[in-house]
Formats: structure tokens, sequence, C-alpha cells
């Protein structure tokens, strides 16, 4: 348990490369497993005693709120903070700074899952009296997080993804979790009014002053869901801790000669005989036909996208009558 403290969830964010599953919501708006993901952000700051939560919003808010309401269902108290135009990591602190109270407080990422001791990483964070303490994991896979440089537990930079060339003496990398505990003098450090990032923006100044930016390796389940892959990989993941590998959502219809595997639909689906889906997201309303066979793809209705153009970051995929399907093999 951890001393009553306020918390703050970054959702303001595009999810542009989980789109077209993004084409009518925002990435922390997602259904993980019929649970939104900021929902699971939300429980997660309720099991260390953090009720009174600050939501950043920005692109497609009212998705947020839907998922949220007054985040009741979660354990905790929900204060939305609106931004006319995005503003970055710290930036979203800023527009948010009079909600602060002079107190140690918590700022998490709306797009992961995890149940890392953030009690653990408190601890830490007051017995080096740190003016921000950012909560670390090695990246064993080397996968393509910014490394964070650390010297004796101190934080003293961040670099570009990973590489293997670095000798296995080193050990593996570490990269930041998206969870940080900071002190209210943050914002001393913080530009008003303007786009800025934490780990660009208010950090580094801060280490050259001198600032105690405590890096507090944890272990545990953490899961980032910033890709259509990752979010299949991470939500049969999820259903394989429950022994399962289907994930059916509201008033889903599978024929019983339908064959279906490690996939996951949404609500309203409707899967016709013996058609077939391996590793397959289908969105809400989604009609497979009879015999129609899919395989590492996302499917939406083609309607839902209707006028809309997919963004820069989006993997590219084709009409096929009323659906629109996303190849993952790209």
């Amino acid at each position: 348990m951890m001393a009553e403290m306020k918390g703050m969830i970054l959702a303001a964010g595009y999810g542009e490369r989980l789109w077209p599953l993004t084409a009518d919501r925002t990435k922390p708006a997602l259904p993980v497993l019929g649970k939104p993901l900021v929902g699971y952000v939300a429980e997660y700051l309720a099991r260390f005693d953090i009720s009174d939560v600050i939501v950043n919003l920005h692109h497609r808010p009212d998705s947020v709120r839907a998922s949220l309401g007054d985040g009741s269902e979660f354990g905790v108290n929900l204060n939305y903070v609106h931004e006319p135009k995005i503003l970055g990591t710290s930036g979203a602190l800023d527009n948010a700074r009079d909600l602060f109270d002079r107190e140690t407080f918590v700022v998490i990422n709306g797009k992961i899952i995890t149940d890392v001791d953030l009690s653990a990483a408190l601890k830490i964070h007051r017995e080096r009296n740190a003016l921000a303490t950012l909560v670390l994991l090695q990246n064993s896979n080397f996968e393509r997080f910014s490394v964070v440089e650390t010297s004796e537990g101190m934080v003293t930079g961040f670099s570009g993804a990973p590489t293997r060339t670095a000798s296995s003496a080193e050990g593996a990398p570490l990269m930041f979790t998206g969870i940080q505990i900071l002190e209210p003098r943050i914002f001393d450090y913080i530009p008003r009014g303007v786009f800025s990032h934490s780990t660009v923006d208010v950090y580094p100044p801060a280490i050259a002053k001198g600032e105690r930016i405590v890096g507090h390796v944890s272990t545990g389940m953490w899961y980032e869901l910033s890709t259509l892959q990752r979010y299949l990989d991470i939500s049969l993941a999820l259903l394989k801790r429950e022994g399962r590998d289907v994930y059916a959502g509201r008033d889903a219809s599978i024929d019983q000669t339908a064959e279906v595997s490690e996939s996951i639909l949404w609500n309203d689906v409707t899967i016709e005989r013996k058609a077939k889906l391996n590793r397959t997201i289908l969105g809400d309303g989604v009609r497979v036909a009879g015999g129609e066979q899919f395989q590492n793809a996302v499917i939406v209705r083609a309607d839902l996208l209707a006028g809309k153009t997919a963004p820069a970051k989006a993997l590219k995929g084709s009409l096929e009558g009323d659906k629109f399907v996303v190849p993952l093999s790209q």
C-alpha cells in the first residue's frame, strides 16, 4: 500500500500504427479482452491506492470518456483534461499543473498492461530523495525501445533503440516502462505552454543541473500495445494465462462448423459455416462468410472507413467486399 497521492494517465495519443482498429476510437480506448486498455491502467493505479487520477485527452476524446466514465468501475475517481493541440509527454503535465498539489505524484502511459511493483519504486524514490524515479525493465529481447543509460542507479541519459553489437558482458539494455514517480518541483523544468517530451526536454536539463533522476529496475509483467502485431500477440499471451486461445466479445455468432484459433473477436461478429480464422482480429460487426479463410490479419467493416484516409504509419490493407483486410505479414 502507498500513501495517498495523485496519478496521471497519458491518453492523448493517436494510435496510428493500430489503425484501422483506431478508426473510430483512440488507442487507450481499444478493448483488450473486453476491457478498455486504459481501464487496465486505471486498475493498476487503484491497486496501489492511487484513486485520484487525471487523464489527458486529445484525439477522439469521447472514446476515452465512454470507456472510463467517472472511473468508479475501475476503482478510481477521474478528472479529464483536454489538449486542443497535442502537447507531448511533459507538455501534458504542464497543461494539468494546476490540478497537482504540492505532493509526490505518479504518471503512467495509457497504453500499457503491467503488474510491476510501484510500491518498491516509491520506496527507492524516497530513500534516494529523487526529483523523479523512472521505472525500468531489462529489454532482454532487444526490442525497439529507447535505451535508458544509468550509473549507480541514477539515470544519466537516453539513446536510440538497442543493437545486439554490445558485448554480452554488458547485459540487456534498460528500457523505460512509461511509469514515473515525480516531485512537484519537476514543473521547474517543464516548458510552459508548448509541446515537450520528458526524455528530451525535461530530464536531460535536470540531469545536467545535478538533479537526482533515479532509474529503478523492476521485474514483472509488462506489455506495451502500440502496433497491430503487438495487440494480437499480447492479447493471445493474456488469454494463454487463462488456458484459452480465442476471445469472443458480446453477441458473437460462430457456426459450429467454423474453425477459429488464436484469434480475437470483438462485439457482434458473425462467422458462418466452415469459415476458418487463425491469428486474426475481427472488429465490431464483421461478418466472415461461409468458407472464407483468413490468417495473420486484422479485419474491420468497410463502412467504418468510409471517407477516412489511412494515417501515415498504418499498415496497408485492401477492400474485400464488405470488409477491409490488413495482412500482418508486411
